[in-house]
């Protein structure tokens, strides 16, 4: 092996510093975000009891669904494909993007309005409001995807502080009124408080008109990765309402107060791609030998983290939980094990489904997500029907722990065929 010269040491040590600088600005995004979800949850499930914090979770896991709808179409392909471009180009990608993230929140966004005025009762109104709030949300989450794509996490950061503090005095004013849709208006009208910040960063302004031109040119990608998205937060969906079906909407509320105590591992699965796509794709264009390890460091980091932090909530002493849930904490509680283990099979999995991404392997991706959907719901309602709410947690941990591995079965076999197809090109030309 011949041994590098001082100039290739200090090329390859600026840019280890680099990726380095971007997941700690990746991490500290995640960990703003994180802070500022848990505490919405807590806030809300301390001031409305079990029943109505299952009422807000429902308008929560929609809201998922929705957010995944936008990032499969607008982006996700951002990502992939403008991750480190030049600036213009970057600019002129992130207009449209954004453009097209403001289109699906207001598009889908008044489609819940009409629902959640035809529904009326106590979920009608939530969803009424989550409705007139999905456009500011889905900018907010556009401005944090562009930050990362352009390799400015610092940005992207600052942004979600923005939407935490904020959160604080509409938080206030929403506990004053004492409704699950006061609740919703203020956690969305902070996040549009944060997407018009994010227009002030970038100096960018979202492009509406050109969403159709975005859709036809990434339609390649985007509407594999819709699918794919809404399989995912789709099946979580189904989850929540058949158990709130089978076993009643407190069951719902419980698994989320479980999922709470588990907060900060939830946060940076559900927003992994503002980092690890684009980190991916960097290390593909450099080092494509080091995709592997890559994926397998960032999965394995992952489950190792939320197994640790799931064995200390499981020491946490009952007068502490009740302090921080309150009525939730006594059904939460016995969710912790299961959840724990759920979360650290999906750590694992999302090392490999980046790898995927950044592959721009969209018909594998794809066909690992349908699975893993299809795992979910069956795992999570049939266990429902055998054991009720802890029977649905363990159901979806085993789910969770299959889909992981059939990640990276599809991973492995798609750095093959890359390498198998690198050989056949140098040895044709």
């Amino acid at each position: 092996m011949t041994p590098m010269t001082t100039e290739e040491e200090k090329t390859t040590g600026s840019a280890r510093r680099a990726l380095l600088g971007r997941l700690s600005w990746g991490l500290a995004d995640q960990a703003a975000s994180s802070i500022s979800n848990f505490a919405v949850g807590i806030y809300v499930a301390r001031s409305l009891g079990v029943t109505a914090f299952g009422v807000f979770s429902l308008a929560w896991v929609t809201y998922g669904v929705v957010l995944n709808v936008s990032r499969g179409l607008a982006t996700d392909p951002l990502v992939v494909r403008f991750s480190g471009v030049p600036d213009a180009t970057w600019r002129a990608a992130v207009a449209r993007s954004s453009g097209t993230a403001l289109g699906v929140g207001t598009a889908i966004g008044a489609a819940c309005l009409v629902v959640g005025l035809g529904l009326g009762g106590r979920v009608g109104p939530a969803f009424a409001c989550l409705g007139v709030m999905l456009p500011g949300l889905l900018l907010q989450d556009a401005w944090r995807y562009s930050f990362f794509a352009a390799g400015n996490g610092r940005k992207a950061f600052v942004n979600d502080v923005v939407w935490g503090v904020a959160l604080v005095p509409a938080m206030v004013v929403a506990a004053r009124v004492g409704s699950v849709a006061a609740f919703v208006l203020a956690w969305g009208a902070s996040a549009t408080v944060a997407g018009g910040y994010g227009y002030i960063q970038s100096g960018i302004r979202p492009r509406l008109t050109q969403a159709r031109g975005w859709l036809r040119e990434q339609r390649d990608l985007g509407y594999r990765y819709l699918v794919e998205n809404v399989s995912l937060s789709g099946a979580n969906q189904m989850r929540a309402y058949g158990l709130g079906v089978i076993v009643g909407v407190g069951a719902v509320g419980a698994v989320r107060g479980a999922e709470l105590l588990l907060g900060p591992f939830l946060a940076v699965l559900m927003g992994l791609s503002l980092v690890t796509v684009a980190e991916a794709a960097r290390v593909l264009r450099r080092a494509p030998h080091r995709l592997g390890r890559f994926c397998l460091l960032l999965g394995s980091g992952q489950a190792v983290g939320a197994l640790l932090w799931g064995g200390a909530l499981l020491l946490m002493p009952d007068r502490l939980g009740e302090f921080v849930l309150g009525d939730v904490w006594h059904l939460s509680a016995q969710l912790i094990a299961p959840v724990t283990l759920g979360v650290a099979g999906a750590g694992l999995g999302t090392g490999a489904a980046a790898g995927l991404r950044a592959l721009a392997a969209a018909r594998r991706s794809l066909r690992c997500q349908l699975f893993a959907s299809l795992c979910y719901v069956g795992g999570g309602l049939g266990g429902a029907a055998v054991g009720g709410t802890v029977g649905s947690a363990w159901g979806v941990a085993v789910a969770t722990g299959c889909s992981s591995a059939v990640w990276w079965l599809q991973l492995r076999s798609a750095l093959r065929e890359r390498h198998h197809h690198s050989i056949s090109e140098v040895r044709t030309s």
